[in-house]
């Protein structure tokens, strides 16, 4: 039941990459997990809708390379289904146990998620309607997926 981290761009400040490397550290005792980070565009000086689109299409491009055709995929994304801690943890238990052997959740850079990898996914996540930086997104996914694998092996998670 391995589980894949697709983010756009790295962890740059140190406080987000320590956090999301103590959760890793916990969720890898639990659970196979693996973060991929594939390059972001740079923001354009003059961001404009046709500059945004040419890096939304290069970063999906980028995530769609690291995806297989038997990948069950998770997009995060604000406007979509959110989940408390209790059902998530059902959902990747009902998905591991109706034989999908490779969950992917993608996190998106600070445009968002190209059509193309909204399209590919086959369902989307929400961590809340309020907007966070992506790089806050990854450490609370992993956090969140630490507490899945918990609630899932029948360890008790701090509430």
């Amino acid at each position: 039941m391995p589980v894949t981290v697709i983010c756009v761009g790295k962890l740059r400040e140190r406080f987000f990459a320590d956090a999301a490397a103590e959760y890793l550290k916990r969720l890898r005792r639990l659970m196979p997990v693996t973060v991929v980070e594939v390059p972001d565009e740079p923001e354009p000086a003059q961001p404009g809708e046709a500059q945004n689109e040419m890096a939304l299409r290069r970063e999906g491009e980028r995530i769609l390379a690291r995806l297989s055709d038997r990948d069950h995929v998770i997009a995060l994304c604000v406007d979509a289904r959110q989940y408390e801690s209790p059902e998530l943890a059902a959902r990747l238990d009902g998905l591991f146990t109706q034989g999908k052997s490779h969950i992917v959740f993608v996190i998106g850079g600070s445009l968002g998620l190209h059509p193309s990898v909204l399209r590919r996914a086959d369902e989307r996540m929400s961590m809340s309607r309020m907007t966070f930086p992506h790089q806050l997104a990854r450490v609370m996914l992993l956090e969140q997926l630490f507490r899945a694998a918990k609630i899932n092996a029948g360890e008790r998670y701090h509430k």
